[in-house]
Protein backbone atom coordinates (compact mmCIF):
# COMPACT_ATOMS: atom_id res chain seq x y z
CA UNK A 1 0.00 0.00 0.00
CA UNK A 2 1.58 3.14 -1.27
CA UNK A 3 0.59 6.16 0.91
CA UNK A 4 2.63 8.76 0.36
CA UNK A 5 1.96 12.49 0.14
CA UNK A 6 -0.96 11.75 2.31
CA UNK A 7 -1.43 13.26 6.09
CA UNK A 8 -3.16 11.15 8.10
CA UNK A 9 -2.09 12.71 11.63
CA UNK A 10 -4.31 15.88 10.06
CA UNK A 11 -7.31 13.25 9.64
CA UNK A 12 -10.38 13.76 12.30
CA UNK A 13 -12.03 11.30 15.08
CA UNK A 14 -12.73 8.29 13.51
CA UNK A 15 -15.63 8.36 14.98
CA UNK A 16 -16.47 11.47 12.40
CA UNK A 17 -16.91 9.73 8.83
CA UNK A 18 -17.91 6.74 10.73
CA UNK A 19 -21.24 8.02 11.44
CA UNK A 20 -22.24 8.21 7.93
CA UNK A 21 -20.74 5.22 6.63
CA UNK A 22 -22.85 3.29 9.40
CA UNK A 23 -26.19 4.53 8.58
CA UNK A 24 -25.85 5.02 4.84
CA UNK A 25 -26.22 1.28 4.51
CA UNK A 26 -29.55 0.57 6.35
CA UNK A 27 -31.08 3.39 3.70
CA UNK A 28 -29.94 0.32 1.02
CA UNK A 29 -32.38 -1.61 3.35
CA UNK A 30 -35.61 1.28 3.55
CA UNK A 31 -35.21 1.05 -0.57
CA UNK A 32 -35.89 -2.43 -0.36
CA UNK A 33 -38.87 -2.35 1.87
CA UNK A 34 -40.19 0.62 -0.10
CA UNK A 35 -39.83 -1.15 -3.87
CA UNK A 36 -41.71 -4.77 -1.72
CA UNK A 37 -44.23 -2.42 -0.14
CA UNK A 38 -45.18 -0.64 -3.85
CA UNK A 39 -44.49 -3.62 -5.83
CA UNK A 40 -44.17 -3.90 -9.25
CA UNK A 41 -46.02 -0.86 -10.11
CA UNK A 42 -43.19 1.73 -8.77
CA UNK A 43 -41.45 0.30 -11.77
CA UNK A 44 -44.00 1.61 -14.64
CA UNK A 45 -42.43 5.02 -14.86
CA UNK A 46 -39.85 7.52 -12.78
CA UNK A 47 -42.04 10.36 -12.38
CA UNK A 48 -44.25 8.28 -9.94
CA UNK A 49 -43.80 9.40 -6.19
CA UNK A 50 -42.98 6.05 -5.10
CA UNK A 51 -39.95 6.35 -7.19
CA UNK A 52 -39.27 9.74 -6.73
CA UNK A 53 -38.75 8.42 -3.21
CA UNK A 54 -36.90 5.58 -4.46
CA UNK A 55 -34.42 7.59 -5.77
CA UNK A 56 -33.57 9.75 -3.00
CA UNK A 57 -33.62 6.99 -0.27
CA UNK A 58 -30.59 6.08 -2.55
CA UNK A 59 -28.80 8.90 -3.97
CA UNK A 60 -29.44 10.94 -0.80
CA UNK A 61 -29.45 8.55 1.79
CA UNK A 62 -26.60 6.21 0.93
CA UNK A 63 -24.45 8.36 -1.63
CA UNK A 64 -24.79 11.49 0.06
CA UNK A 65 -24.25 10.27 3.26
CA UNK A 66 -20.84 8.35 2.16
CA UNK A 67 -19.62 10.67 0.06
CA UNK A 68 -19.81 13.75 2.48
CA UNK A 69 -18.75 11.71 5.39
CA UNK A 70 -15.37 10.58 2.95
CA UNK A 71 -14.97 14.37 2.06
CA UNK A 72 -14.30 15.07 5.94
CA UNK A 73 -11.77 12.19 5.94
CA UNK A 74 -10.23 12.79 2.41
CA UNK A 75 -9.61 16.58 2.79
CA UNK A 76 -7.71 16.70 5.58
CA UNK A 77 -5.39 13.34 4.66
CA UNK A 78 -5.32 13.83 0.57
CA UNK A 79 -5.63 17.93 0.17
CA UNK A 80 -3.66 18.96 3.70
CA UNK A 81 -6.33 20.79 5.09
CA UNK A 82 -8.49 20.56 7.70
CA UNK A 83 -12.55 20.94 7.89
CA UNK A 84 -13.32 23.16 11.14
CA UNK A 85 -14.85 22.10 14.20
CA UNK A 86 -14.97 18.55 12.23
CA UNK A 87 -16.96 16.83 15.45
CA UNK A 88 -19.62 19.55 15.05
CA UNK A 89 -19.46 20.04 11.30
CA UNK A 90 -20.02 16.26 10.93
CA UNK A 91 -23.12 16.46 13.75
CA UNK A 92 -24.56 19.86 11.52
CA UNK A 93 -24.37 17.76 8.26
CA UNK A 94 -25.39 13.86 9.23
CA UNK A 95 -28.35 15.41 11.73
CA UNK A 96 -30.04 16.98 9.25
CA UNK A 97 -29.07 15.33 6.22
CA UNK A 98 -30.76 11.85 7.64
CA UNK A 99 -33.67 13.58 9.14
CA UNK A 100 -34.00 15.76 5.80
CA UNK A 101 -34.19 12.45 3.50
CA UNK A 102 -36.61 10.17 5.83
CA UNK A 103 -38.62 13.82 5.88
CA UNK A 104 -38.15 14.07 1.88
CA UNK A 105 -39.14 11.08 1.25
CA UNK A 106 -42.47 10.76 3.08
CA UNK A 107 -43.44 14.37 1.33
CA UNK A 108 -43.70 12.05 -1.88
CA UNK A 109 -45.29 9.42 -0.77
CA UNK A 110 -48.33 11.34 0.96
CA UNK A 111 -47.98 14.92 -1.50
CA UNK A 112 -47.94 16.79 1.58
CA UNK A 113 -46.56 20.21 0.82
CA UNK A 114 -45.69 20.50 5.15
CA UNK A 115 -43.44 17.91 4.67
CA UNK A 116 -41.54 19.16 1.41
CA UNK A 117 -41.01 22.66 3.41
CA UNK A 118 -39.61 20.82 6.55
CA UNK A 119 -37.15 18.84 4.14
CA UNK A 120 -36.23 22.35 2.48
CA UNK A 121 -34.90 23.18 5.84
CA UNK A 122 -33.58 20.44 6.71
CA UNK A 123 -31.46 19.76 3.43
CA UNK A 124 -30.73 23.02 3.28
CA UNK A 125 -28.51 22.76 6.58
CA UNK A 126 -26.99 19.99 6.03
CA UNK A 127 -25.80 20.51 2.50
CA UNK A 128 -25.29 24.31 3.58
CA UNK A 129 -22.39 23.70 6.12
CA UNK A 130 -21.06 21.50 4.14
CA UNK A 131 -20.94 23.19 1.26
CA UNK A 132 -19.44 25.85 3.42
CA UNK A 133 -17.03 23.89 5.54
CA UNK A 134 -15.69 21.81 1.97
CA UNK A 135 -15.59 24.94 0.00
CA UNK A 136 -13.14 26.63 3.30
CA UNK A 137 -10.96 23.85 3.19
CA UNK A 138 -10.48 22.97 -0.98
CA UNK A 139 -9.91 26.39 -1.72
CA UNK A 140 -7.13 27.08 0.91
CA UNK A 141 -5.20 23.65 -0.58
CA UNK A 142 -1.26 24.49 -0.69
CA UNK A 143 -0.89 22.70 -3.78
CA UNK A 144 -3.82 22.09 -6.95
CA UNK A 145 -2.97 19.13 -8.14
CA UNK A 146 -5.82 16.59 -9.90
CA UNK A 147 -7.66 15.43 -6.31
CA UNK A 148 -7.64 19.52 -5.31
CA UNK A 149 -8.44 20.12 -8.82
CA UNK A 150 -11.64 17.45 -9.03
CA UNK A 151 -12.99 17.69 -5.61
CA UNK A 152 -13.37 21.50 -6.40
CA UNK A 153 -15.37 21.06 -9.65
CA UNK A 154 -17.21 18.09 -7.40
CA UNK A 155 -18.26 21.18 -5.15
CA UNK A 156 -19.38 23.07 -7.78
CA UNK A 157 -21.70 20.11 -9.41
CA UNK A 158 -22.70 19.36 -5.67
CA UNK A 159 -24.15 23.45 -5.36
CA UNK A 160 -25.87 23.33 -8.89
CA UNK A 161 -27.57 20.22 -7.69
CA UNK A 162 -28.42 21.09 -4.22
CA UNK A 163 -29.67 24.57 -5.69
CA UNK A 164 -32.08 22.84 -8.28
CA UNK A 165 -33.12 20.05 -6.28
CA UNK A 166 -34.18 22.89 -3.62
CA UNK A 167 -35.89 25.11 -6.13
CA UNK A 168 -37.95 21.74 -7.03
CA UNK A 169 -38.75 21.24 -3.12
CA UNK A 170 -39.94 24.50 -2.45
CA UNK A 171 -42.18 24.50 -5.32
CA UNK A 172 -44.09 21.26 -4.68
CA UNK A 173 -44.20 22.94 -0.95
CA UNK A 174 -45.43 26.72 -2.19
CA UNK A 175 -47.36 25.72 -5.42
CA UNK A 176 -44.75 28.03 -7.35
CA UNK A 177 -45.22 27.28 -11.30
CA UNK A 178 -41.83 26.24 -12.26
CA UNK A 179 -40.98 24.11 -15.84
CA UNK A 180 -40.78 20.79 -13.53
CA UNK A 181 -39.38 18.50 -16.17
CA UNK A 182 -36.36 20.97 -17.35
CA UNK A 183 -35.67 21.47 -13.66
CA UNK A 184 -35.46 18.03 -12.53
CA UNK A 185 -33.19 17.23 -15.80
CA UNK A 186 -30.80 20.22 -14.60
CA UNK A 187 -30.61 18.66 -11.42
CA UNK A 188 -30.63 14.76 -11.92
CA UNK A 189 -27.55 15.41 -14.80
CA UNK A 190 -25.35 17.58 -12.36
CA UNK A 191 -25.95 15.03 -9.34
CA UNK A 192 -25.63 11.81 -11.47
CA UNK A 193 -23.07 12.85 -14.12
CA UNK A 194 -21.38 15.96 -12.40
CA UNK A 195 -21.09 16.06 -8.62
CA UNK A 196 -21.06 12.32 -8.58
CA UNK A 197 -18.42 11.55 -10.73
CA UNK A 198 -16.55 14.12 -10.68
CA UNK A 199 -15.76 13.52 -7.18
CA UNK A 200 -15.54 9.50 -7.21
CA UNK A 201 -12.68 10.62 -9.80
CA UNK A 202 -11.12 12.97 -7.15
CA UNK A 203 -10.83 10.10 -4.63
CA UNK A 204 -9.99 7.29 -7.71
CA UNK A 205 -7.02 9.50 -8.48
CA UNK A 206 -5.39 8.94 -4.42
CA UNK A 207 -7.06 5.51 -3.73
CA UNK A 208 -6.53 3.42 -6.70
CA UNK A 209 -3.17 3.55 -7.12
CA UNK A 210 -2.71 3.60 -3.22
CA UNK A 211 -4.92 0.63 -2.37
CA UNK A 212 -4.84 -1.63 -5.45
CA UNK A 213 -0.62 -1.24 -6.54
CA UNK A 214 -1.78 0.24 -9.48
CA UNK A 215 -0.14 2.83 -12.20
CA UNK A 216 -1.07 6.43 -11.47
CA UNK A 217 -4.20 7.96 -13.45
CA UNK A 218 -2.74 10.15 -16.45
CA UNK A 219 -2.00 13.54 -15.86
CA UNK A 220 -3.67 14.28 -18.52
CA UNK A 221 -6.95 12.62 -17.12
CA UNK A 222 -5.74 14.32 -13.82
CA UNK A 223 -5.99 17.52 -14.77
CA UNK A 224 -8.31 17.79 -17.78
CA UNK A 225 -11.00 15.52 -16.89
CA UNK A 226 -12.77 17.62 -13.52
CA UNK A 227 -12.88 21.64 -15.29
CA UNK A 228 -13.61 19.81 -18.90
CA UNK A 229 -16.50 18.39 -17.67
CA UNK A 230 -17.58 21.26 -15.50
CA UNK A 231 -16.66 23.44 -18.55
CA UNK A 232 -19.39 21.48 -20.67
CA UNK A 233 -22.03 20.70 -18.10
CA UNK A 234 -21.99 24.89 -17.40
CA UNK A 235 -22.56 25.44 -21.47
CA UNK A 236 -24.97 22.57 -21.53
CA UNK A 237 -27.03 24.37 -18.95
CA UNK A 238 -27.02 27.72 -20.58
CA UNK A 239 -28.02 26.15 -23.14
CA UNK A 240 -30.78 24.13 -22.13
CA UNK A 241 -32.48 26.96 -20.24
CA UNK A 242 -31.87 29.32 -23.07
CA UNK A 243 -33.80 27.02 -25.36
CA UNK A 244 -30.93 25.67 -27.90
CA UNK A 245 -31.56 22.15 -28.10
CA UNK A 246 -29.81 21.06 -30.81
CA UNK A 247 -26.94 22.65 -29.45
CA UNK A 248 -27.42 21.36 -25.84
CA UNK A 249 -28.03 17.36 -27.36
CA UNK A 250 -24.08 17.75 -28.67
CA UNK A 251 -22.86 18.90 -25.72
CA UNK A 252 -24.09 16.67 -23.54
CA UNK A 253 -22.90 13.33 -25.77
CA UNK A 254 -19.42 14.75 -25.29
CA UNK A 255 -20.63 14.88 -21.49
CA UNK A 256 -21.13 11.02 -22.20
CA UNK A 257 -17.85 10.22 -23.63
CA UNK A 258 -15.61 11.85 -20.91
CA UNK A 259 -17.69 9.84 -18.33
CA UNK A 260 -16.80 6.99 -21.04
CA UNK A 261 -13.32 7.84 -20.85
CA UNK A 262 -13.08 8.02 -17.51
CA UNK A 263 -14.09 4.12 -16.80
CA UNK A 264 -12.07 3.30 -19.78
CA UNK A 265 -9.03 4.51 -17.88
CA UNK A 266 -10.33 2.59 -14.97
CA UNK A 267 -10.46 -0.29 -15.97
CA UNK A 268 -7.30 -0.40 -17.82
CA UNK A 269 -5.44 0.44 -14.97
CA UNK A 270 -6.58 -2.86 -13.07
CA UNK A 271 -5.43 -4.80 -15.55
CA UNK A 272 -1.60 -2.66 -14.95
CA UNK A 273 -2.03 -3.88 -11.25
CA UNK A 274 1.75 -4.54 -9.54
CA UNK A 275 -0.23 -7.15 -7.22
CA UNK A 276 -1.78 -10.30 -8.83
CA UNK A 277 -2.83 -11.33 -5.49
CA UNK A 278 -6.61 -11.37 -5.93
CA UNK A 279 -8.54 -7.96 -3.82
CA UNK A 280 -12.20 -8.85 -3.52
CA UNK A 281 -13.16 -5.38 -3.65
CA UNK A 282 -12.03 -5.12 -7.34
CA UNK A 283 -15.08 -6.54 -8.21
CA UNK A 284 -17.02 -3.82 -7.12
CA UNK A 285 -14.73 -1.81 -9.17
CA UNK A 286 -15.48 -3.65 -12.47
CA UNK A 287 -19.25 -3.37 -12.02
CA UNK A 288 -19.19 0.12 -11.08
CA UNK A 289 -17.29 1.22 -14.39
CA UNK A 290 -18.50 -1.65 -16.62
CA UNK A 291 -22.51 0.03 -15.57
CA UNK A 292 -20.96 3.57 -16.53
CA UNK A 293 -19.25 2.47 -19.58
CA UNK A 294 -23.11 1.12 -20.74
CA UNK A 295 -25.26 3.63 -18.62
CA UNK A 296 -23.01 6.40 -20.70
CA UNK A 297 -23.09 4.37 -23.93
CA UNK A 298 -27.23 3.85 -23.60
CA UNK A 299 -27.45 7.78 -22.67
CA UNK A 300 -26.23 8.99 -26.03
CA UNK A 301 -27.98 6.49 -27.91
CA UNK A 302 -31.43 8.21 -26.28
CA UNK A 303 -29.47 11.69 -27.66
CA UNK A 304 -29.45 10.24 -31.46
CA UNK A 305 -32.73 8.37 -30.93
CA UNK A 306 -35.34 10.59 -29.51
CA UNK A 307 -38.32 7.78 -29.22
CA UNK A 308 -35.76 5.70 -27.63
CA UNK A 309 -35.79 9.02 -25.11
CA UNK A 310 -39.21 8.73 -24.01
CA UNK A 311 -39.38 4.86 -23.19
CA UNK A 312 -39.73 4.92 -19.63
CA UNK A 313 -38.20 1.24 -19.14
CA UNK A 314 -34.57 3.17 -20.59
CA UNK A 315 -35.15 5.90 -18.02
CA UNK A 316 -35.24 3.46 -15.25
CA UNK A 317 -32.47 1.62 -16.67
CA UNK A 318 -30.07 4.26 -16.84
CA UNK A 319 -31.06 5.22 -13.24
CA UNK A 320 -30.20 1.59 -12.18
CA UNK A 321 -26.96 2.01 -13.92
CA UNK A 322 -25.89 5.16 -12.90
CA UNK A 323 -27.35 5.04 -9.42
CA UNK A 324 -26.88 1.45 -8.57
CA UNK A 325 -24.61 -0.12 -10.81
CA UNK A 326 -22.07 2.80 -10.84
CA UNK A 327 -22.44 5.05 -7.84
CA UNK A 328 -23.33 2.56 -4.92
CA UNK A 329 -21.30 0.02 -6.41
CA UNK A 330 -18.29 1.76 -6.44
CA UNK A 331 -19.12 3.38 -3.17
CA UNK A 332 -19.67 -0.14 -1.89
CA UNK A 333 -15.81 -1.06 -2.67
CA UNK A 334 -14.50 1.99 -1.32
CA UNK A 335 -15.78 1.82 2.15
CA UNK A 336 -14.71 -2.14 2.36
CA UNK A 337 -10.98 -0.20 1.61
CA UNK A 338 -11.09 3.10 3.72
CA UNK A 339 -13.29 1.51 6.74
CA UNK A 340 -10.71 -1.32 8.20
CA UNK A 341 -8.08 1.23 6.78
CA UNK A 342 -8.98 3.93 9.25
CA UNK A 343 -9.74 1.40 12.25
CA UNK A 344 -6.32 0.33 11.98
CA UNK A 345 -4.91 3.72 11.09
CA UNK A 346 -6.17 4.96 14.29
CA UNK A 347 -5.49 1.80 16.34
CA UNK A 348 -1.74 2.39 15.31
CA UNK A 349 -1.70 5.93 16.36
CA UNK A 350 -2.88 5.09 19.42
CA UNK A 351 -1.45 2.08 20.66
CA UNK A 352 2.37 2.30 18.85
CA UNK A 353 4.92 0.43 20.95
CA UNK A 354 2.26 -0.48 23.55
CA UNK A 355 0.46 -3.70 21.40
CA UNK A 356 0.39 -5.66 18.13
CA UNK A 357 -2.28 -4.02 16.14
CA UNK A 358 -4.47 -6.34 14.02
CA UNK A 359 -4.14 -5.86 10.71
CA UNK A 360 -6.68 -5.05 7.97
CA UNK A 361 -7.40 -8.50 7.11
CA UNK A 362 -8.34 -9.31 10.81
CA UNK A 363 -10.51 -5.89 11.29
CA UNK A 364 -12.53 -7.50 7.46
CA UNK A 365 -11.77 -10.85 6.52
CA UNK A 366 -12.21 -10.87 2.74
CA UNK A 367 -14.65 -14.25 2.61
CA UNK A 368 -17.28 -11.57 3.46
CA UNK A 369 -16.63 -8.84 1.27
CA UNK A 370 -16.31 -11.46 -1.80
CA UNK A 371 -19.66 -13.06 -0.74
CA UNK A 372 -21.61 -9.50 -0.49
CA UNK A 373 -20.05 -8.43 -3.62
CA UNK A 374 -21.80 -11.40 -5.71
CA UNK A 375 -25.07 -10.37 -3.69
CA UNK A 376 -24.70 -6.99 -5.13
CA UNK A 377 -23.80 -7.83 -8.72
CA UNK A 378 -26.70 -9.83 -8.29
CA UNK A 379 -29.01 -6.76 -7.19
CA UNK A 380 -28.31 -5.09 -10.37
CA UNK A 381 -28.92 -7.82 -12.15
CA UNK A 382 -32.55 -8.65 -10.86
CA UNK A 383 -32.93 -4.40 -10.75
CA UNK A 384 -32.74 -4.43 -14.35
CA UNK A 385 -34.02 -7.33 -14.65
CA UNK A 386 -37.47 -5.57 -12.95
CA UNK A 387 -37.62 -2.80 -14.90
CA UNK A 388 -37.96 -4.90 -17.95
CA UNK A 389 -40.36 -7.71 -16.38
CA UNK A 390 -41.46 -6.19 -12.84
CA UNK A 391 -44.72 -8.45 -12.37
CA UNK A 392 -41.61 -11.24 -11.99
CA UNK A 393 -38.80 -9.50 -10.51
CA UNK A 394 -40.02 -6.90 -8.89
CA UNK A 395 -39.98 -8.97 -5.41
CA UNK A 396 -36.57 -10.73 -5.93
CA UNK A 397 -35.05 -7.19 -6.57
CA UNK A 398 -35.95 -6.21 -3.58
CA UNK A 399 -35.00 -9.04 -1.55
CA UNK A 400 -31.65 -8.64 -3.12
CA UNK A 401 -31.55 -5.05 -2.57
CA UNK A 402 -32.33 -5.60 1.41
CA UNK A 403 -30.13 -8.68 1.83
CA UNK A 404 -26.82 -6.91 0.07
CA UNK A 405 -27.66 -3.18 2.35
CA UNK A 406 -27.97 -5.15 5.43
CA UNK A 407 -24.86 -7.20 4.70
CA UNK A 408 -22.79 -3.70 4.17
CA UNK A 409 -24.08 -2.79 7.32
CA UNK A 410 -23.40 -5.88 8.91
CA UNK A 411 -20.20 -5.59 7.98
CA UNK A 412 -19.34 -2.31 8.65
CA UNK A 413 -20.89 -2.73 12.06
CA UNK A 414 -18.42 -5.36 12.92
CA UNK A 415 -15.40 -3.24 11.78
CA UNK A 416 -16.74 -0.77 14.09
CA UNK A 417 -17.01 -3.29 16.99
CA UNK A 418 -13.97 -4.59 16.45
CA UNK A 419 -12.37 -1.32 16.80
CA UNK A 420 -14.00 -0.18 19.74
CA UNK A 421 -14.00 -3.54 21.50
CA UNK A 422 -9.97 -3.64 20.47
CA UNK A 423 -9.74 -0.28 22.01
CA UNK A 424 -10.65 -1.15 25.53
CA UNK A 425 -9.45 -4.15 26.31
CA UNK A 426 -5.77 -2.62 25.58
CA UNK A 427 -6.39 0.36 26.94
CA UNK A 428 -6.76 -1.39 30.62
CA UNK A 429 -3.68 -3.25 29.75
Amino acid sequence: MNTAGLSFEQGPPFSVPLRFFLTAPWFLVLAAVLISWEGPVIFASRWLPSMLALTHLLVLGFMAQTMLGALLQILPVAVGVSVPYPRLTAALIHIPLTLGTLTLVGAFLFSEPVLFAHAVGLLGLGFGVALIAFNIAVWRAPVAGGTVIALRCALIALLVTVLFGLLLASGLSWGWSLPVVMITELHAVWGLAGWTPLLLAGVAYQVVPMFHITPTYPTWLTRSFAPGMTGLFIAWTVLTLAGWPTVAMWVRIALTFGLIVLAIVTLYLFTQRRRKIGDPTLGYWRISMVSLFVGAGLWVLTQWLPALALAPQVELLLGVLLIVGFAIAVINGMLYKIVPFLAWFHLQARFLGQAKVPNMKQLLPDAPIQRQMWGFLATVVLLLAAVIYPIIFTYPAALALGITGAWLGVNMFNVAWFYRRWSRQNALV
